[in-house]
């Protein structure tokens, strides 16, 4: 397993509000000693799990205080800022945690929380924050209905249970295009058309760990590493999940799947750092690695 590269603040995070720069800054740090912690196997659990708290409790300050800028300035993005805020704290960190004592804070594990938690730092920071004073739009437009996710969440779980016939947890409702460190995932674009020429766009996003798993699972075979076959075999899966969900929300306009792409996990990074899809979901498969679900395809 390779280290993990440090991550250095830059000038060009700074917003231009002192309080907020300065905990970013120190979140920043905090991440810093956790990748270091994972250098060190003889104190990387004990040192893992208080770094981890200090982290979840800087962070939800940080939070607060930071909502707490955004009502004395009247931002009209507080709610959807908010809704951020509150999944990182309430979905996706207990869920990491829950993966850490689960896995007994193996490396893996604590890759995990860290990719995720350093992309999710970086790219809200980056565009969620600045949009606080103006210096750019923030990149989540479009939102469901709280019913219309939490219906779209059980199908996508439903079906990933059923796909990889294992257990499926949520990790994030507002997955942003962040990297999970371990491994190359698979990027699948799956481009759906319609008589009118209008396209819609699903995103399936397959760490390899789950790949290899779930064929295996299915075919009963002993396959040990990523090749054309495995790479056909999950795009045809992925194209079957995205039919399994949308059975449950039947639409009047009927679209076809017009062409699907492998993308590099970069070119997949890049869409999203312009614009998150409505329904953008993150998911843990078994503890055995990462699945991402995104798409404007099921409309709000």
């Amino acid at each position: 397993m390779e280290p993990m590269a440090e991550i250095k603040w830059n000038d060009r995070f700074n917003l231009g509000v002192d309080e907020i720069d300065k905990a970013h800054q120190k979140l920043f740090s905090i991440v810093n000693k956790l990748i270091a912690f994972t250098e060190n196997p003889e104190k990387q659990q004990h040192a893992c799990k208080e770094g981890i708290k200090y982290f979840k409790s800087y962070t939800i300050k940080h939070f607060a205080e930071e909502e707490e800028y955004m009502k004395s300035i009247a931002y009209a993005g507080l709610p959807m800022h908010k809704s951020l805020h509150d999944n990182l704290r309430d979905k996706t960190l207990p869920a990491l945690e829950t993966e850490l004592e689960d896995q007994d804070y193996s490396i893996e594990s604590v890759q995990h929380f860290i990719g995720i938690c350093v992309g999710w730092l970086t790219g809200h920071i980056m565009v969620e924050d600045r949009a606080i004073t103006g210096r750019n739009a923030n990149k989540w437009v479009h939102q469901s209905s709280d019913a219309k996710m939490e219906s779209i969440i059980k199908a996508a779980a439903q079906g990933l249970k059923t796909m990889s016939r294992a257990p499926v947890q949520l990790i994030s409702q507002h997955y942003g295009g962040e990297g999970f460190k371990v491994g190359k995932p698979l990027c699948y674009r799956l481009t759906y058309s319609h008589k009118s020429q209008q396209k819609q766009q699903v995103y399936i996003v397959c760490e390899e760990s789950v790949a290899i798993f779930t064929l295996n699972n299915i075919l009963d075979m002993d396959i040990k590493r990523i090749d054309r076959t495995v790479i056909d075999a999950m795009k045809m899966l992925s194209i079957q999940l995205v039919d399994y969900i949308n059975k449950f929300f039947p639409v009047d306009v009927k679209y076809q799947l017009d062409k699907t792409d492998l993308l590099t996990f970069d070119q997949f990074a890049k869409i999203f750092y312009k614009q998150a899809p409505a329904c953008s979901l993150l998911f843990n498969i078994d503890n055995r690695g990462y699945v991402a679900i995104c798409s404007d395809f099921i409309q709000p």
